[in-house]
């Protein structure tokens, strides 16, 4: 298995619409930076945020999600509360070829801060826009500012194309579009 470089990105991007929208290069004055890179793609977050809080006492259940667990916001910039987290989307909608797996790295920038970004490996043959999980560590709010880099996506070609991707067994979070709750 080996990792793709930016062309291989931007081969894929423009002409079987991997990644779209798709920013051609590292975009970063005065933001966090997002676009391709080296060895990878900076996807941004949407303007979609679902904040947790614990107002009716609800349990986290991934079997039977409560989606009262949650308040929703579209806003430019998400205060996270302390040691809480919340659930966004990228901006970015992916189609992942048969014979790649990607994975998914938080920024530096909100590593530093504390704050830590989750999302599981893309399937191969997966589309959609990717839910976006953000922790805060901290003892105090955290901000996400939408629009901006949030986590990079690393791109690894398999040795052949997989038996069985996620398309075929039909996966639940097939084309998935918004941010989206758990299901079962």
């Amino acid at each position: 298995m080996s990792i793709l470089s930016d062309r291989w990105i931007r081969e894929q991007a423009q002409s079987h619409g991997m990644i779209e929208p798709f920013v051609e290069a590292q975009r970063r004055e005065g933001c966090i930076s997002y676009g391709l890179s080296s060895y990878g793609y900076d996807a941004r977050v949407a303007d979609e945020f679902k904040i947790f809080t614990n107002v009716d006492s609800a349990v986290v259940d991934p079997k039977n999600f409560a989606a009262n667990s949650f308040v929703d916001r579209k806003t430019d910039v998400c205060v996270i509360p302390p040691n809480s987290f919340a659930l966004a989307r990228t901006v970015e909608y992916f189609r992942v070829p048969r014979d790649v797996l990607v994975i998914c790295l938080g920024k530096s920038t909100y590593a530093r801060c504390g704050i830590i970004v989750n999302v599981t490996p893309l399937e191969p043959e997966w589309e959609g826009h990717v839910t976006l999980e953000f922790s805060n560590t901290t003892p105090l709010p955290a901000k996400i500012y939408a629009n901006e880099g949030a986590c990079q996506f690393l791109f690894l070609k398999g040795e052949q194309p997989c038996e069985t991707s996620y398309a075929d067994r039909a996966g639940k979070y097939m084309g998935q579009r918004g941010v989206t709750l758990p299901r079962l």
